[in-house]
């Protein structure tokens, strides 16, 4: 498992996201058990402190539950981690859109461009 981290930006939030990611995207299965926090700390290259606000802050999402003494769990309906995948990807979207507005582009022209680098 790989992760992508900034360095620079909130971690929690970061591992949260990535967590999402790979459940929306398949790579951790419902009811499927995760990586330990200090896995997934090492894994991550993180503090274990910040993975086990992270997987807190996913268990309060209903993304992960934990099981006491036995760790934690993909939720058997991914459909919020799906979501969570969606917006982010709706969020990045408009921030790609009004960054390139700002620049003096057109929605049709981003569209355009975005159709022409795809073909690349």
């Amino acid at each position: 498992m790989k992760w992508t981290l900034d360095k620079a930006k909130p971690l929690c939030p970061q591992i949260c996201e990535q967590v999402c990611l790979k459940i929306a995207l398949g790579e951790f299965k419902a009811g499927e058990k995760m990586f330990s926090v200090r896995e997934t700390a090492l894994l991550a290259g993180v503090n274990p402190n910040t993975v086990q606000k992270a997987f807190e802050q996913l268990e309060q999402d209903e993304i992960l539950y934990s099981v006491r003494g036995s760790g934690w769990f993909v939720s058997e309906d991914i459909t919020k981690a799906e979501n969570t995948l969606k917006n982010l990807v709706a969020e990045k979207t408009e921030m790609y859109f009004n960054s390139l507005n700002a620049l003096g582009m057109d929605n049709d022209s981003i569209k355009n461009y975005v159709k022409e680098w795809d073909n690349e």
